[in-house]
């Protein structure tokens, strides 16, 4: 599984100019379900997200978790995190999953991460969709 995680003071999702998500403070996870990937590598990063200490303490020092600052999840699924650019001028995506097995992993992501108790919404998996976002720091990780 490959995550850019990026920290916001905001952040929404539209479809056809119809928004269907939007969370406050928090952070967008760009995920993407690799073709290697079982529910253990979901399950760990799922666990071990809302313990991430990436929100300033009064030291302005990370030292805050998303779970203890309450912090809003924003999960869209992005199968382009797995590109191939090294050859040819087009992307491959061969090591992506199959989209069935990819959304059946996205989804219990979402599931476990609900689990922590901090709201989380998604995009529609599939879908062309419209991200918004106000990176905050800018504060961005990649997990993989």
């Amino acid at each position: 599984m490959i995550i850019v995680l990026q920290r916001v003071d905001n952040a929404s999702v539209e479809i056809n100019k119809s928004k269907i998500a939007e969370i406050g403070k928090g952070v967008v996870l760009l995920a993407c379900v690799e073709e290697i990937d079982t529910e253990k590598e979901i399950l760990y990063w799922a666990e071990r997200i809302p313990e991430l200490r990436i929100f300033p303490d009064e030291h302005d020092k990370m030292n805050i978790s998303l779970k203890d600052a309450r912090s809003e999840i924003l999960v869209i699924s992005q199968f382009t995190l797995v590109s191939n650019l090294k050859k040819g001028r087009r992307p491959g995506f061969e090591d992506a999953a199959h989209p069935e097995k990819a959304k059946t992993l996205i989804n219990l992501f979402m599931s476990k991460l609900e689990e922590s108790g901090l709201k989380v919404r998604g995009g529609e998996f599939g879908a062309y969709m419209k991200i918004q976002l106000i990176n905050d720091g800018p504060v961005t990780f990649l997990l993989k």
